[in-house]
């Protein structure tokens, strides 16, 4: 057993070292990993252990626990109409039109062709947001309509997998599911919202108090599996308590922090998940119905491509090449529909054949995305060779721009923020001290909560997009890495950092610092100089 975790996660380095180079997702390498470990130690019946099944399982939970931590009323208000009508248009007319296509003219069965209409409705939320964050492009009007219809399909998802439960069910029937659906979730919402309205604060209040990060990591993970098992004992999948856990948690000030800490357990459990998936693939089936894997590709994405292009269009907000755009990053299948297929196969609701045919057009499906994403332009201009106009240009979304990041709000980090004040300077602060934070709250300043050594927080803080960031931490070590993890996002440029002593500026300099103040009494003033 051991060796074959050894080599399992050689593997999974290796492939995924190589499939980064070519800015492939490393899903990717999970699911290349666990074909490969199957063939070699003979593991294609393995998917059926069921501790495996759970463990693999807790990566869709934690995934779900993120989703709901993103969740935001104000981000969906303002996006209302690319949400809620494009989106959700999008999501059932490629159903219908799937659906009706697998039942009527393919004829497969009617609970197996509902489970590929919805897994081919979904698009890969992970590849086309972190493609776009990365080139900027999620602030223009098509990375604005893709964020719109992700949101939807996401939270799309819950009703998806109840959906999935209740066929996987003998006494399962699709005509009560909307009925089911209902009061299941009005039930745990209720008992959910009176936890997080008068317990989840002051739970969290007397954690953070502790100053033990490690305590801060294991309330979240109870309160993600916590959620998890209460919407089991009702009936529901463990995805949907972590779902409403992760909403509850983003409506307190630790929700940047909660989701940092928790995003290394997601992926490490999430790559078994799609490692089980890998160990599924079967060569000799691919090889008997590779035409069809062709075929179903090239009709998904026609298919995807008319319904969206013609949702986006209708909108006067659009133009034709943004509408291009917009459909062209959508036309994938995204990973949830591995997770989609995985639990309807597991309950028996399709065959391992059609299962197998899915997943290896899902998986080229994914492998073309980053490269059609990263040529949006010149596809597009051999359909339409109109110039751009204000429609294709940046959407500022975001709430900073040109700031100054301030991390730590201790007593240095104070007089830093009144000089900035003083000076007209917008800026955004960053500590994990919750009397430092509850003090920046009440002398009304723009914090966030969070630790700056976590690279997750300091991407929360808009970094790329700060004029300079200050460093104001007084404790040397962790001074020490968060500089490390600031030099892995900005250049040493944009940095400025306070220190106690000279041997500290030496060590950093070695670093590759640049602009280091030691303290004394010109320390602002010096600072100052620097902005």
């Amino acid at each position: 057993m051991l060796g074959i975790i050894v080599a399992t996660l050689f593997i999974s380095l290796s492939a995924n070292i190589v499939l980064k180079r070519y800015g492939l997702p490393t899903i990717i390498g999970y699911i290349f990993t666990g074909t490969i470990i199957a063939y070699l130690f003979g593991l294609h019946n393995a998917v059926d252990n069921h501790e495996l099944k759970e463990i693999a399982e807790f990566g869709i939970v934690f995934l779900m626990f993120t989703i709901g931590l993103e969740f935001s009323i104000k981000h969906l208000r303002d996006m209302k109409y690319e949400v809620f009508v494009v989106g959700s248009l999008q999501i059932l007319l490629t159903i219908a039109v799937v659906m009706s296509i697998c039942y009527y003219f393919l004829e497969i069965e009617r609970h197996a062709a509902l489970v590929f209409s919805m897994a081919v409705a979904m698009s890969s939320t992970a590849i086309i947001l972190k493609t776009f964050n990365e080139t900027g492009e999620i602030n223009k009007r098509y990375g604005r309509n893709a964020l719109g219809i992700l949101i939807m399909q996401d939270m799309a998802v819950i009703p998806v997998l109840i959906i999935i439960g209740v066929m996987s069910t003998p006494e399962g029937s699709l005509s009560g599911v909307a009925f089911g659906v209902l009061i299941g979730i009005v039930i745990l919402l209720v008992a959910l919202y009176v936890i997080g309205k008068y317990l989840l604060e002051p739970f969290f209040n007397q954690i953070v108090k502790t100053k033990s990060n490690e305590l801060f990591i294991g309330s979240i993970l109870f309160l993600a599996i916590a959620a998890s098992y209460g919407a089991n004992l009702l009936g529901f999948s463990y995805s949907l308590g972590a779902f409403v856990a992760g909403m509850l948690i983003a409506e307190t000030k630790y929700k940047h922090q909660a989701e940092a800490d928790l995003i290394p357990f997601r992926d490490i459990l999430l790559g078994i998940f799609f490692i089980t998936v890998g160990m599924q693939i079967r060569f000799d089936i691919i090889y008997e119905y590779l035409h069809y894997v062709l075929l179903l590709l090239a009709s998904i994405m026609f298919i995807k491509f008319t319904i969206i292009y013609f949702l986006v269009r209708i909108s006067k907000l659009n133009n034709k090449r943004t509408t291009l755009k917009t459909a062209f990053s959508l036309i994938q299948i995204g990973e949830f529909a591995l997770v989609i297929l995985e639990l309807a196969r597991a309950n028996s609701i399709i065959e391992a054949s059609y299962t197998q045919v899915m997943i290896v057009t899902i998986v080229i499906s994914m492998i073309l995305t980053p490269f059609i994403l990263k040529n949006l332009s010149k596809i597009s201009d051999q359909f339409i060779t109109e110039e751009y106009t204000d429609l294709d240009m940046d959407m500022q979304s975001y709430p900073f721009e040109g700031h100054l990041v301030v991390l730590g709000y201790g007593e240095f980090g104070q007089s830093v923020v009144a000089s900035l004040k003083a000076s007209g300077e917008v800026y955004l602060i960053v500590d994990n001290n919750i009397e430092q934070f509850q003090l920046a709250q009440k002398n009304n300043e723009p914090i966030l909560f969070g630790n700056a050594a976590n690279t997750g927080i300091l991407k929360s803080s808009y970094l790329t997009r700060a004029k300079k960031v200050i460093v104001a931490i007084d404790n040397p070590k962790k001074l020490h890495l968060v500089c490390e993890n600031l030099l892995k996002i900005i250049t040493s440029e944009n940095i400025i950092v306070k220190v106690h002593s000279k041997k500290e500026k030496e060590e950093l300099l070695a670093m590759g610092l640049v602009d280091i103040v030691v303290e004394n009494e010109a320390t602002i003033k010096a600072l100052q100089n620097y902005i």
